[in-house]
C-alpha cells in the first residue's frame, strides 16, 4: 500500500511540475516598485502621466457616451465589452479586468482596480511570471528570454491591436511617431 501511495504521489508531482504556469495580470502598481526611480528610467511616472493611464476614465466622458450611442451600444461605454477591450488591462482573459467583481472580495476588488487603464501589461504582457527583480535582471542580462515568462516584445502590432480603423475615434496611426510619445526606456549603462 505504501508503494502505491508513493507511486501516486510521484506521478502527481510530475504532472504538477510538468505544467507550465500561465502568466496572470498583476497591475501597474507592481511595476512601480522597480520602475519609478529616475536612475532606472522612471517608466511608471511616464506612464502615469501619459494618455494610457486614464483610458478607462475617457469612457466616462460625454463625448464617449455620444460615440457609444451613435454606435448603438445600449450600455455605458465603461461597461461595454467593445470599448473595454482597448481601455483596460487584460479584458477578455480570466485574470484580466472583470466587469463584475464581488464587492466583498477585497483582493478581487483591489486587483480589478489595478487593471482599470491601459496599463503596463497591456503592452508588455501579463506580469506575474516576470515581475520579480531577480527575473528582470535575468532577462536584462540575457540568461532568460522574457517571452518564456510572458514578457511581450513591443512592435507595431502591439499598438495597432487597438489603434486601428475599428476604433470609432481612429486617426491615422504612425507607429514610428506615436511610439516615441509613450517611450519609457531604461537608461543606457
Amino acid at each position: 500500500m505504501k508503494k502505491l501511495i508513493l507511486l501516486l504521489l510521484s506521478l502527481a508531482s510530475i504532472l504538477v511540475i510538468g505544467q507550465e504556469a500561465k502568466p496572470e495580470y498583476v497591475g501597474s502598481k507592481k511595476c512601480k516598485i522597480c520602475h519609478s526611480k529616475a536612475e532606472v528610467g522612471a517608466q511608471y511616472s511616464k506612464w502615469a502621466n501619459g494618455p494610457h493611464a486614464g483610458s478607462l476614465e475617457t469612457l466616462k466622458t460625454d463625448a464617449s457616451k455620444a460615440i457609444a450611442k451613435k454606435m448603438g451600444i445600449k450600455v455605458a461605454p465603461e461597461k461595454a465589452p467593445e470599448c473595454l477591450v482597448c481601455h483596460v488591462t487584460g479584458w477578455g482573459s480570466a485574470s484580466g479586468y472583470q466587469l463584475e467583481v464581488d464587492p466583498l472580495n477585497k483582493k478581487a476588488v483591489k486587483k480589478n482596480a489595478a487593471l482599470e487603464a491601459v496599463g503596463c501589461e497591456s503592452c508588455h504582457g501579463a506580469g506575474s511570471l516576470y515581475k520579480s527583480k531577480k527575473k528582470m535582471i535575468a532577462i536584462a542580462d540575457g540568461t532568460v528570454k522574457g517571452e518564456t515568462l510572458g514578457l511581450t516584445n513591443i512592435n507595431e502590432k502591439t499598438c495597432t491591436t487597438c489603434h486601428n480603423s475599428d476604433s470609432p475615434t481612429y486617426k491615422p496611426f504612425d507607429y514610428a511617431v506615436r511610439v516615441k510619445e509613450v517611450a519609457h526606456p531604461a537608461p543606457e549603462k
